[in-house]
């Protein structure tokens, strides 16, 4: 060769990748992440708002949700909203529609607006109206539970994460602040414009949020992937 010189950074980048490049790790979401004394982690789950990629590191997620991803979480403030609306009519046993059941209907309605904007607010970018997610892939990455690699038969490798973040966590975030906030509201004007049955709208919703967290743990993957048109037909 009559230039060997120029081959040689060729050569020591290619070393030098393979070096720093950490060996794959079992299973589909476990991954290795990067210590403040320059080594790498052993292979587990990922930090929050990480993922693993095909080197099986983690890396930050930088995505935002996809349009379908908007109308998923679109419909579980919905759906929650709805409820509220339902038990507020069933508990007045009113059959005209009256300026104290819409009291209530607008407390719902305020309430559940609040608790959207306030997830948001706690989702990265911490303070803005902005989600950073994790992209969705396919629907095991709604359930990483169930994909806990076990090496060699032995023991069970944790790698349990959301990797769908945070579409999961927020329906749970939404839930628990709309409780919050319809305790902190809604017993006052409960009290002023229904005494009699306007409580019974609060304990309904006590019942309902369980039951609408329980659907989101175990079919929120199914309800996300699989019923998008069933999302636009309800706009």
């Amino acid at each position: 060769m009559k230039y060997p010189w120029i081959m040689l950074p060729i050569v020591c980048l290619t070393v030098a990748g393979d070096a720093v490049r950490p060996s794959s790790c079992p299973g589909i979401y476990c991954g290795r992440h990067y210590l403040p004394d320059g080594n790498w982690s052993d292979c587990g789950a990922c930090p929050r708002g990480y993922r693993t990629n095909s080197y099986s590191i983690c890396v930050k997620c930088e995505d935002s949700p996809e349009f379908y991803d908007w109308l998923y979480l679109g419909f579980m403030v919905l759906l929650a909203l709805v409820l509220h609306w339902f038990c507020i009519d069933t508990a007045a046993l009113r059959r005209s529609f009256c300026k104290e059941v819409f009291a209530l209907h607008l407390s719902a309605l305020v309430e559940t607006a609040m608790a959207a904007v306030l997830t948001l607010l706690m989702s990265e970018p911490w303070g803005k109206l902005e989600v950073r997610s994790c992209r969705t892939q396919k629907l095991s990455d709604w359930y990483t539970l169930l994909h806990n690699p076990n090496p060699d038969y032995a023991d069970t490798l944790h790698c349990t994460q959301e990797a769908v973040y945070p579409l999961y966590t927020m329906v749970f975030i939404f839930y628990a602040l709309s409780i919050v906030l319809m305790l902190l509201m809604r017993p006052w004007l409960a009290g002023h414009f229904l005494p009699v049955y306007g409580k019974m709208s609060i304990y309904a919703a006590l019942y309902f949020f369980p039951t609408l967290a329980l659907i989101q743990a175990v079919l929120g993957g199914l309800i996300c992937e699989y019923n998008p048109q069933f999302h636009v037909s309800i706009y």
